[in-house]
């Protein structure tokens, strides 16, 4: 059997991209399994767009998705188009693309979900994975806040169907600094990614450096969500900011105890494309996050969505291992119907293909014998 050391440099991988050997393929598969049926019960209906498309389609579907180092796409050219190809780094605009194009007639709003893989050309140094399998749900034609709740509370259930505790949901704002400069605390639109950028680094003296002093309470309106909350209205005096907050309010009633609700107004990373509301997901045991979402417009057609992505390979690390199946092991000569009828019960069988073979050294538990699996001893 070849070891470790002794692979050929072919045999190693590229940076950022891993095997997922049996026990964490099967945490990954059932967390999926669970996710999608959350999904599936909620009458969201599953598409599968393809792996790779046209680059310029992909990329511009929606705006702010392929920007970003860490969302920069692998692109080459298609021998059959001679046009330029690009492998996907994200689903959603996919998802936005099959809305406004073959499902353009169907009623709304539109529930879709989806599940794949994605892969970027770099990552991050906090996340250096490069694939990453993605699972989530997008209700088109729909930005409210019966929308939103429904998006988060399907996020939260999926999460909880996974296996996973303690889950909180941090809420954001991703418009708060055009809503605010345009009367409420005026600001230059040349000025605004500056103060959008130092807001999101939470860098006082740079937000002041920026011309955004009159921004500097936003920094302090962070944390628990009732008391977040308070300081935001504290801090809207004019009352732009008032449909906005009434809504994450009544998001926030909907999810009730069913996850810990924090409050961080100025956070920007990850929501580029993110329209009024956004939210991020956590979990006992992760400290990254597991998910995001919020309300968005699909490039192209502008028409209103709400949706949100979880992180399958990341949240499986704290899902629970899958129970043990009994797995029969299926000697020459074996009741063939027996075999069938044991894995319609739930059972996993390995069938002999060779003299010599031992069942339980396979990792059998059972052996098929008269038609009934038996307990096999553990090999010493």
């Amino acid at each position: 059997m070849t070891q470790p050391n002794d692979l050929l440099p072919a045999d190693l991988l590229p940076e950022g991209l891993e095997d997922r050997l049996p026990l964490e393929a099967a945490r990954i598969t059932a967390a999926m399994r669970a996710c999608l049926a959350v999904l599936d019960a909620h009458g969201y209906d599953r598409v599968r767009p393809p792996l790779l498309e046209f680059e310029a389609s992909l990329a511009g579907r929606m705006a702010g998705v392929a920007k970003g180092e860490g969302r920069a796409m692998f692109r080459f050219v298609d021998p059959a188009s001679l046009r330029t190809l690009a492998l996907r780094s994200d689903m959603t605009p996919q998802v936005g693309r099959i809305a406004a194009t073959s499902l353009a007639a169907a009623a709304r709003p539109l529930r879709l979900c989806y599940c794949g893989d994605t892969v970027v050309i770099k990552a991050s140094q906090l996340d250096p994975a490069r694939e990453r399998l993605q699972l989530g749900a997008e209700l088109i034609g729909a930005d409210s806040v019966a929308a939103a709740s429904e998006a988060v509370m399907l996020a939260v259930e999926a999460l909880k169907a996974a296996g996973l505790n303690g889950i909180s949901v941090d809420f954001t704002l991703p418009d708060l600094v055009d809503t605010l400069a345009e009367k409420a605390f005026p600001l230059a639109p040349e000025r605004r990614e500056a103060v959008r950028r130092e807001l999101d680094t939470k860098d006082a003296g740079g937000l002041r450096a920026a011309g955004g002093e009159a921004y500097l309470p936003l920094l302090y309106a962070t944390g628990p969500f009732a008391d977040a909350l308070a300081g935001l209205r504290a801090v809207d005096a004019g009352g732009a900011l008032k449909s906005r907050l009434d809504g994450l309010e009544a998001i926030a009633a909907q999810i009730g105890d069913a996850a810990r609700i924090t409050l961080d107004p100025t956070e920007r990373h990850g929501f580029e494309y993110q329209s009024w509301f956004g939210f991020t997901l956590y979990a006992e045991g992760l400290r990254s996050a597991v998910g995001r979402g919020g309300t968005y417009r699909i490039a192209g057609s502008e028409e209103p969505a709400t949706g949100f992505t979880l992180y399958l390979d990341r949240l499986a690390e704290a899902a629970p291992q899958p129970g043990a199946v009994p797995m029969v092991w299926l000697p020459f000569g074996h009741d063939r119907a027996a075999a069938a009828a044991l894995r319609a019960q739930g059972m996993r069988t390995r069938a002999q293909l060779a003299e010599g073979e031992d069942g339980r050294v396979l990792g059998c538990t059972h052996i098929l014998e008269g038609g009934i699996p038996v307990a096999l001893e553990a090999p010493s």
